[in-house]
């Protein structure tokens, strides 16, 4: 079965069985314009054979109450089948929208290290758009006009059998040349989604990175890239418009000569009277009846193959492996102990590419875990396996005796927390970045979290205390103010096992001070594991894990460690020297 098979089913049976309803009424609604549409050539045959020569006033009232009770029809069902499918189309992009993102938000790490945010935005935002085609007008006009179609062949070929095979030819040439054009240029419309892509992840990180930019003084360096990329899109387009184009002038053409052989022919018959100047101009109304909507099918059937292409790319999303996999992770957690332990564990991010070997050290409930070592030993690969953002290849990771690979994320992430070096806040106030984990924690709860982590220090100087609007990305803060909503954050998150990943390592000699304070506090009957290149805040830890090249090759407290005088000797003694 082909792609473009397996996408449309998918798309038939996510999206237009279920509104079957809707869509059956558009289609009864499109049927009843078309029969509507067709009174009019009727009636200019009658008018033009009977009425006319026969002086009959009376029959011609009735005509053009018939005339304009048909056009009333046509325009009370347009609006009709616009404002029900157009409606319907939009409130389906945005539960399609929440629901892709909400499929996102269940993909695993890795899935975001390979992929540019703004390339995500774009698949959420824009390839779903496409979906309106189906839903909405498009492929309802599409079914409509090919009914619309059929009815006129079968008139015409009741007023003229020769004249009917002649158009055909033009027509079915075209039809031809329409469908390999719309094989030619699903290709370039699903590619075109993956550069739009690209053209928007790279314009996001240049907007986020602004000051950077301008710290290097880069800004033609970025402008030259931005434009290589929208260079590319414009290429793309160029392909698919030549397609478009092609079928445009085909169209022109066959269907011109098309016109044009039926003059002749026509002429001809009516002055040999074999055919009536009424079956005439009612042959040529019914022939435009015929023929518009194969152009207008054209037109639409292109819309269709760019919204293919665009949930092409959603379907490919929506069939991805989730990290919470129901099927593995059958274990619910009450409530948790918090004894981790490591047990023989390998990691690799890459195939044949270890980067932690064999580690095995035990967590005990209410413990702290140092973990110190190079940049790039596996410090973080290791926090990453007891935060479940990662699986181990071998080994194991367990939690109170359970294997946290078949444990249920959600059951065991509500017990954690993480702070991180550079940790993300949302563009908003103060006390809306502490509620996040906790949005209906009570105001007593939400201060103590606030003094815990010493936050209140800076926000009693602010106008709007907590109410402060920080910015995007906490860009109105200090790295240290930013630090300290992070372990507020966590504090009201009130969780069992915390990460913390160089937590301290943003905070000037103040700030640090009061930190200190304040993890003493968030690390209290909580099993930690701390990431720290600054040494000196890691003497207190219950253990210290000494990581080089993915192997534990140093492990105790930090007096037993300094009298080993081996590597965490080193890394001490060269930072105090600093």
């Amino acid at each position: 079965m082909t792609k473009q098979k397996v996408s449309f089913a998918w798309a038939f049976k996510e999206f237009i069985w279920p509104r079957k309803q809707i869509v059956f009424i558009g289609l009864m609604l499109i049927i009843v314009r078309s029969l509507a549409g067709l009174v009019l050539p009727y009636a200019t045959k009658y008018l033009i054979d009977d009425i006319i020569p026969g002086k009959d006033i009376e029959l011609l009232k009735i005509l053009i109450l018939a005339v304009v009770g048909a056009i009333i029809v046509q325009s009370a069902t347009s609006f009709s089948l616009t404002r029900l499918l157009s409606v319907e189309a939009q409130h389906l992009i945005s539960l399609l929208r929440a629901k892709v993102q909400r499929k996102l938000l269940k993909l695993p790490i890795n899935f975001f290290d390979n992929n540019k945010s703004g390339a995500l935005v774009s698949r959420v935002m824009t390839d779903v758009e496409g979906v309106r085609n189906l839903v909405g007008t498009g492929l309802v006009q599409l079914i409509g006009g090919t009914f619309t179609s059929i009815i006129s062949l079968v008139i015409l070929l009741k007023i003229s059998t020769s004249m009917t095979l002649f158009v055909l030819v033009p027509v079915g040439i075209f039809g031809f040349v329409a469908l390999k054009a719309f094989g030619y240029i699903r290709p370039i419309f699903r590619k075109r989604g993956k550069i739009n892509a690209e053209v928007t992840g790279r314009l996001t990180e240049t907007l986020n990175g602004v000051r950077v930019i301008k710290g290097f003084n880069a800004e033609e360096q970025e402008s030259k890239v931005f434009e290589k990329g929208v260079e590319r899109l414009y290429l793309n387009v160029k392909k698919s418009l030549t397609a478009t184009a092609l079928m445009s002038s085909s169209s022109t053409f066959l269907l011109g000569l098309a016109s044009a052989g039926i003059m002749g022919i026509g002429g001809y018959y009516v002055m040999n009277e074999t055919l009536s100047m009424g079956d005439f101009i009612s042959f040529t109304l019914f022939l435009g009846f015929m023929i518009a909507p194969i152009v207008q099918m054209g037109n639409i059937g292109s819309q269709l193959t760019e919204a293919m292409a665009g949930l092409d790319r959603t379907e490919d999303l929506m069939n991805m492996p989730e990290e919470d996999n129901p099927e593995q992770r059958t274990i619910e957690l009450g409530q948790i102990t918090g004894d981790i332990v490591f047990n023989d564990v390998s990691f690799s991010y890459e195939e044949n590419k270890e980067v932690l070997h064999n580690i095995s050290f035990d967590a005990p409930k209410g413990s702290v875990t140092a973990l110190v070592g190079s940049s790039g030993s596996g410090k973080s690969t290791i926090a990453g396996l007891a935060a479940t953002f990662l699986n181990p290849n071998s080994g194991k990771v367990t939690l109170d005796g359970i294997d946290l690979s078949q444990v249920n994320l959600s059951s065991f992430r509500k017990n954690l927390a993480v702070v991180l070096q550079d940790d993300f806040l949302y563009e908003g106030t103060i006390r809306e970045n502490i509620l996040f984990p906790r949005p209906n924690a009570t105001e007593e709860q939400l201060l103590e979290a606030v003094k815990g982590a010493y936050v209140n220090e800076f926000t009693d100087r602010f106008e709007d205390g907590l109410d402060t609007v920080i910015g995007e990305r906490g860009v109105k803060l200090s790295g240290g103010q930013r630090q300290r909503i992070s372990i507020a954050r966590a504090l009201l998150a009130d969780p069992k096992i915390i990460i913390l990943d160089e937590a301290t390592s943003n905070l000037d000699t103040e700030s640090e001070s009061y930190i200190q304070q304040s993890l003493q506090v968030l690390m209290k009957d909580r099993t930690t594991f701390v990431i720290a290149h600054r040494l000196s805040t890691i003497q207190q830890a219950d253990q210290i894990l000494v990581i080089e090249d993915g192997n534990i090759v140093e492990r105790g407290i930090h007096d037993t460690l300094i009298a080993q005088k081996g590597r965490y000797y080193d890394l001490y003694t060269y930072q105090s020297r600093i």
